[in-house]
This record gives C-alpha cells, sequence and structure tokens, in this order.
C-alpha cells in the first residue's frame, strides 16, 4: 500500500481545465475491444455454471439462462453505445447518469463504483490468481498465513496468507504500470486479452473435438428440458414447476450476468478514445457480441464432456477444470489453472485501467477527492489509480468467519453479492436515461443512435427489471444490503459539495 502511495506522490501532477483536454487520446478501436473483452473474462465463466446447474437442473435450460445473458448484456450495450457517441468524455456511466437525472445520481454510482464494484472486483480477482497460482506453487494458499487471523467479532477477522499477500502484490503492480502511461498499460491488456481469448477458445475446441462423450450427450441432450438434480429455491420452490423454473433461471443470472460484467467499462475511458462517437459503440457491439458466443460455447463444450449431474458436483464448482481434467487426466487441472491465471491477470488490469477515470470525472465535479482529478506526467488518473488500488488491497485483508464450519471466507465476496442488486439497478437507470435524454436533449447531436430503440432498450429494461425483482424477492439477505450501501453514499455526496 506504501508503495502505491509514494508512487503517486512521487509523479508530479498536472492541473487541467474543467474539459480535460490534456488527455491523450490513443485507443483504437482494436484497443477498445480489447478492454471490453479482457474486462469482461476473468474467471466466472470457469466456476458459475455449476451453481447455475444446481438451480435450474437441466441442460436445456441452463443454456437458455446463458442466452438470456447474451441478450441483456448486448441490448444494454447497444444502449450504451448512443450515450457513449452523445458524451464522448472520462466518466462514462457515471457521466450518462449526471446528465440524464441529476449528479445525486452519478455520485451514487460513482460511489458504490469505487467502494465495491470496481474495487471488490479487483480484489476478489487478484485473490483468484493467487488461488489459481497455488496448483503451480503449493506455498501460495489462503491458508499459509504469514499473519493468522485476527478476529475483530464473532464473524469477521483480518489476516494475511501467502494467497492475499500475492493479490496484494499483483494490484501494486498493475495500478504502477497502469500509472506509467496509457501506453504501458494498453500493451498488458491487449497481450493478455489475446492470450485468454485464445486460451478460451482452446477450451472450446478441445471439449467439443476430443471431450465429446455420447454418453454425457445423451443424457443431457436426449432429454434437454427435464429439471433433475435441482436445488430448492424457497420454500416448495424448484424448478420442476414452471414458476419454479422461471425463478430458477432468474437467480441464476447472478452468475452468468456477474461474469458477462465490466463491459461498460470502456466508457469510463472515453477521454482517450480514438473517434470516440464510432470506436465506443463499435467495441461495445463487437466485444460483447464476441464474449457472449464464446461464453454459449464453452458452456456447450461442458456438456458434451460432462454429464449434468457432474457439473452439478464439480469440486469448488471449477467446471472447466473437470472438463480438462476428463479429457487430459492428471494435466488438465494445471492447464485451467495457467488459463485462469492468463485470463484473471488481463481483467484485473483493464479494471484498473478504466476504474479510476470514473474517479478522476467525479474529482472535476467536485464530488470525490480533489487530488483525484489531476493528471500525472504521463497524461494518466496518477492518484486516482492510487487511492483505488489502496483500496482494494485493504479489501483483500478482511475474513469472514463461519463458526459451525470453522471456515473462513472473503470479505470482498460478501459485498459483491450485496451489490450485484445494486449494479443491475444503475444499469437499469442508465438505459432508462436514454429515453429520458431523448425527451430531454431532442436536439442533441447523435452520431450513433442506439439500434431498434426503442424496442432493444425497452427489451432490456423489462429483462432487467424482471431479474431484479425475482432477486428483491427470493434473495433478500443479498439483495437489500446493496441498496443500504448505495445509500451510505448519500452522506458523502454533500460532504464532498460542501467540501468543494
Amino acid at each position: 500500500m506504501a508503495t502505491i502511495k509514494a508512487m503517486a506522490e512521487s509523479v508530479p501532477t498536472t492541473s487541467l481545465p474543467q474539459n480535460p483536454a490534456e488527455f491523450r487520446r490513443q485507443l483504437g478501436l482494436l484497443d477498445s475491444t480489447m478492454i471490453v473483452i479482457g474486462s469482461m473474462i476473468g474467471s466466472g465463466i470457469f466456476i458459475v455454471s455449476a451453481e447455475m446447474s444446481r438451480h435450474i437442473g437441466s441442460a436445456g435450460w441452463l443454456l437458455v439462462a446463458w442466452l438470456l445473458t447474451g441478450v441483456l448484456t448486448i441490448s444494454g450495450a447497444l444502449s450504451y453505445g448512443e450515450l457513449a457517441a452523445m458524451m464522448p468524455r472520462a466518466g462514462g456511466q457515471y457521466v450518462y447518469l449526471r446528465e440524464a437525472f441529476s449528479p445525486l445520481w452519478g455520485f451514487l454510482y460513482g460511489w458504490t463504483l469505487f467502494l465495491v464494484i470496481q474495487t471488490g472486483t479487483i480484489a476478489a480477482v487478484a485473490v483468484g490468481f493467487a488461488r489459481f497460482s497455488g496448483f503451480l506453487a503449493p506455498l501460495i494458499s489462503e491458508s499459509n498465513y504469514l499473519i493468522a487471523p485476527v478476529h475483530l467479532s464473532r464473524g469477521y477477522a483480518i489476516s494475511l496468507s501467502t494467497a492475499q499477500l500475492l493479490g496484494i502484490v499483483l494490484v501494486a503492480l498493475l495500478t504502477w504500470t497502469n500509472a506509467r502511461g496509457l501506453q504501458y498499460g494498453k500493451f498488458v491488456q491487449n497481450v493478455f486479452t489475446v492470450a485468454k481469448t485464445g486460451g478460451l477458445l482452446a477450451l472450446i475446441v478441445v471439449s467439443l473435438i476430443w471431450g465429446w462423450n455420447s454418453q454425457a450427450v445423451h443424457q443431457n441432450f436426449g432429454d434437454a428440458w427435464t429439471p433433475r438434480g435441482y436445488d430448492v429455491l424457497a420454500s416448495g420452490l424448484t424448478a420442476a414447476s414452471g414458476f419454479g423454473l422461471f425463478v430458477a433461471i432468474c437467480i441464476s443470472q447472478t452468475g452468468s450476468l456477474f461474469s458477462a460484467d465490466a463491459w461498460n467499462n470502456i466508457t469510463f475511458t472515453a477521454g482517450e478514445v480514438v473517434q470516440p462517437k464510432r470506436n465506443i459503440p463499435l467495441s461495445l457491439l463487437l466485444g460483447t457480441g464476441t464474449v457472449i458466443t464464446l461464453y454459449l460455447l464453452t458452456n456447450v463444450g461442458y456438456l458434451v464432456t460432462l454429464p449434468l449431474e457432474e457439473i452439478q458436483a464439480a469440486p469448488s464448482d471449477r467446471v472447466a477444470t473437470a472438463t480438462l481434467e476428463r479429457i487430459f487426466p492428471g494435466t488438465g487441472a494445471v492447464l485451467m489453472a495457467v488459463t485462469i491465471m492468463v485470463s484473471t491477470f488481463g481483467c484485473m488490469n483493464g479494471l484498473i485501467l478504466a476504474g479510476a477515470r470514473a474517479y478522476f470525472a467525479m474529482a472535476r465535479d467536485g464530488v470525490f477527492f480533489p487530488q483525484a482529478g489531476k493528471l500525472n506526467q504521463a497524461l494518466v488518473p496518477g492518484w486516482a489509480l492510487a487511492v483505488q488500488g489502496i483500496w482494494s488491497m485493504l479489501l483483500i485483508l478482511p475474513r469472514t468467519y463461519n463458526e459451525e464450519t470453522k471456515r473462513y471466507g472473503n470479505l470482498y465476496g460478501d459485498l459483491l453479492d450485496y451489490v450485484i442488486s445494486a449494479a443491475l439497478i444503475f444499469y437499469i437507470l442508465t438505459v432508462a436515461g436514454l429515453f429520458r435524454l431523448r425527451w430531454k436533449q431532442p436536439e442533441a447531436e447523435r452520431p450513433y443512435r442506439a439500434f431498434g430503440y426503442p424496442v432493444v432498450p425497452g427489451l432490456y429494461l423489462v429483462g432487467a427489471a424482471t431479474v431484479l425483482t425475482v432477486l428483491f424477492v427470493y434473495r433478500p439477505a443479498t439483495t437489500w444490503p446493496g441498496v443500504f450501501i448505495v445509500l451510505l453514499g448519500l452522506p458523502m455526496f454533500y460532504w464532498f459539495r460542501r467540501r468543494s
């Protein structure tokens, strides 16, 4: 943490006018698309299908759930394209909410982004990298402590394991490289995005060709629509009934939507994109379309290699690892670990690069720490990067503790569960802002108009609102706390406003 702070302080800052003209536009269409793809593909696609299959209970409906995720994601991206072309400025979604509704709504999104969404995801991805590093170096483990857990209360502790330490080092490293200039950040992003996209393609090809299992294909697709082996969703409610299946598909979206999230990160970097009115909408379409196609094919690969019950019972939910182990016994786990390490490293870089630009825009509006609104000599927001890195590293340290199982978890995991619904609220508000701005600013320049307006954006609103409603009704323990975290931003907004 001290290293990042010292790094930020050692690079002189340059105060900018309200319009940050000093940003250097260095991100072309390929770079922008790599940010979209690289930020989306982390470790989720290799894991979440196990829990989704336990909710849904059938191969056909599992693919339908992923298809729904694809429709929602691409519909949202097409809608954001119009807003990005209208307002090609640093800050992205924060700016859209500010302009469509009010500075308060923009801040509440930016606050939640900084407090949990972006930083919590960075922490989770960093520890995910470290956890899979343990396959190559057993010394790296969440139970190999440098500082044993110190209990703060019955359910919470703080510790430093070798896995946590590696996660912290990775955040510090990528924060430092991004603070040196956009050229460094985009080079890392492009290299690792190409590598992990290749790794995901290899998983698909290997599972479809060498992993083809006639028994699994017959079991999964011979009766693709009858739920079996499913979990109980609520009292008396399972995927065996029509309504229960509907609820199961909606609940499963917490996994698939999270795996396909962060596609909006390119909008945060709009001030550095070449021809942003063209390249941002196009990169959103190309990036989300590519990832969703890969995700659907990956799940087909799982289903032709493993019977559904093996997917449901995959150890630690590592479906991709189980798939490769079936194809390459004894080496599959190591191959998958390397693939996930490459994937998470690139994902983390994209999140770190993009998130700081949102805090930069907030600071320029006087609703974040003033130093975050300055660029360093490399013309990147060094202080915004530093404060994001420090908070992400702090989120790695706290642990949750279950007294019954005597097992430790990670606080950021709980926080991310809580804010998935809150993030969905902001996505819905942003797409609704597209309608509002069409009415509020009918004469504004719109170099790109949302494809299929008003049907496609309306489809997103209906679908996302339906999923959100089901989550609030059937998963209240992990949804309502997210609203509370967002509301914590209210006093912070007025505090920043008084300071400025």
